[in-house]
């Protein structure tokens, strides 16, 4: 058998031990970590508990009946596994197999990135018993009739390498290994002996962000792919970067999934964005915003940002296409001031509508100090339409003043800029507009049932993103191609379930933080 079917296998087997974990099977935890077995360079790391035990088994256990009405996932999972391993040709037995050398932790690494894939990665799962985790190898060895697999040794570790594509099994210490070629094997075992990913400053300080309840964890050195795909970063991408004040070179991101009883969170941090990560709450507009949105997302300081950023670009130019300090002083002669525009604004939000393709719109909301600002602003935007020579710009007024732009290019409905009160809205359409600038309060999103669990979802951080999940799922549904309509029925059932999505940012000592929520109607 060659091993990937093995390895397969067995990761069809660790989801089974996620859903069975309270059932017993399996040793103690030898409380080792599988990072340790990682080479230092690794750009990207999953870590995950693979038999959680307590509240996390509990809460897996709740939410595997509630979203998809399985009673026993685990042994549903176990039936699957081996009937995988029977397509295969293979016997195999998760409760004789697996069961009884499974540890708590595994690991998965992934190195070599070009710029479009990977090459190279190991997996390291905690064995408890390396005499039954032997066993469990040395059947599939056995089971191997074609002999595509030979025997290797490397500083004192015994281990298996497939003759046809070169993958290769073997126990390093508490780990069962599997490693695409022999020479990642062979750099798992220098790892276990001395420069690991563990030891690595960078990754330990993110992982320590890493919730206690958390069911896996996902690591990426953001600098070091950068670096690995041997291009660097283009001069405009690094302008925009800059602009966008996010600074990748040596930058790191975690991302945590918490599985509760009735949602699913994932936490994110990172120090992409520098030593003085954003913060700020704009859930007031967003919970100001059409109670009717499939979707809507919202910016805190919007103004501030866009100074910021434009001031970068100022600076340093735009390569090929502006000098460094030009930007600003060009605008400046044509009557557009862009420090007075960003002073105006304050927050940003944008929100979308609709449940089929032809009657989707939708529109961006900047939150403004005064009605004042706001139709000075509005002025300005049309002062640069005009000077960047757009054609049919044609003057709105009534209750709110304005402009629209007609083309063949944006179809039957113009682009429209409109300011009333203290807000000003840019949408597709006349209607949404109105709507974004006009709707009551028992007509906005903070009088959605959805989006108030929403917010409490969150606790105190601040909601920045809502996903309405029935509304999303019915827009989904209309788009859906024919050809694809056989899969999306199979998944829909789950679906059928979200009720919605919530998403909440801010930041925490040096780093960027934010909150990804499904929630699951019960």
């Amino acid at each position: 058998m060659k091993l990937r079917v093995l390895i397969s296998l067995l990761a069809l087997a660790l989801a089974a031990a996620l859903a069975i974990a309270g059932c017993g099977g399996g040793g103690n935890s030898s409380g080792s970590d599988p990072a340790t077995l990682v080479p230092p360079k690794a750009p990207v790391y999953i870590e995950a508990t693979v038999k959680p035990q307590g509240t996390l088994a509990s809460n897996i256990d709740a939410l595997a009946k509630n979203v998809a009405g399985i009673d026993d996932v685990g042994q549903k999972i176990v039936e699957e596994v081996e009937k995988a391993a029977a397509q295969s040709r293979e016997t195999f037995k998760y409760t004789t197999d697996v069961g009884p050398w499974l540890g708590e932790k595994a690991g998965l690494y992934l190195e070599n990135y070009d710029g479009d894939n990977f090459h190279g990665y190991g997996i390291a799962v905690e064995q408890t018993d390396s005499g039954a985790a032997q066993e469990f190898i040395d059947k599939f060895v056995k089971a191997d009739s074609g002999g595509s697999l030979e025997d290797a040794s490397y500083e004192g570790v015994d281990f298996k390498v497939g003759a046809e594509d070169g993958e290769a099994v073997g126990i390093v210490g508490d780990f069962v290994v599997f490693a695409e070629t022999e020479a990642d094997f062979k750099a798992m075992v220098d790892a276990s002996e001395g420069e690991s990913l563990s030891g690595v400053d960078s990754f330990t300080n993110s992982l320590e962000q890493a919730p206690d309840e958390s069911l896996a964890s996902v690591y990426v050195d953001i600098g070091g792919l950068i670096e690995g795909a041997g291009q660097g970063v283009d001069p405009e991408t690094e302008v925009f970067l800059e602009s966008a004040g996010l600074e990748p070179k040596g930058a790191t991101a975690l991302a945590s999934v918490i599985p509760d009883s009735d949602q699913v969170e994932i936490d994110f941090s990172s120090d992409v964005t520098g030593k003085e990560p954003r913060s700020g709450d704009a859930s007031k507009l967003l919970g100001s915003l059409p109670g009717g949105s499939f979707a809507a997302f919202a910016s805190a300081d919007f103004g501030k940002r866009f100074g910021e950023a434009i001031d970068r670009i100022d600076a340093n130019g735009i390569p090929g296409q502006v000098e460094p300090n030009e930007l600003k002083g060009a605008l400046s002669a044509a009557g557009i001031d862009l420090d007075k525009i960003s002073a105006s604004i304050g927050d940003l939000g944008v929100f979308a509508q609709g449940n089929t393709e032809n009657n989707l719109t939708g529109a961006l909301v900047l939150t403004t100090k005064g009605s004042k600002e706001a139709s000075n602003t509005v002025a300005n935007v049309g002062l640069l339409l005009r000077a960047a020579g757009t054609p049919s710009v044609t003057a709105i007024s009534g209750k709110a003043s304005g402009f629209s732009v007609h083309s063949p290019e944006l179809g039957r409905q113009p682009l429209v800029v409109a300011a009333q009160g203290s807000k000003i809205a840019i949408s597709y359409g006349l209607a949404a507009s109105a709507q974004a600038l006009s709707a009551s309060s028992g007509a906005t999103l903070s009088a959605n049932p959805a989006y108030e669990e929403a917010v409490a979802s969150l606790g105190d951080t601040p909601i920045s993103g809502f996903v309405a999940g029935p509304a999303a799922l019915a827009l989904a549904e209309s788009m859906i191609p024919a050809e694809e309509q056989a899969e999306f029925e199979v998944a829909k059932p789950y679906l059928d379930k979200v009720s919605y999505v919530a998403i909440g940012a801010g930041a925490s000592d040096e780093l960027t933080t934010a909150k990804i929520i499904v929630g699951f109607a019960k």
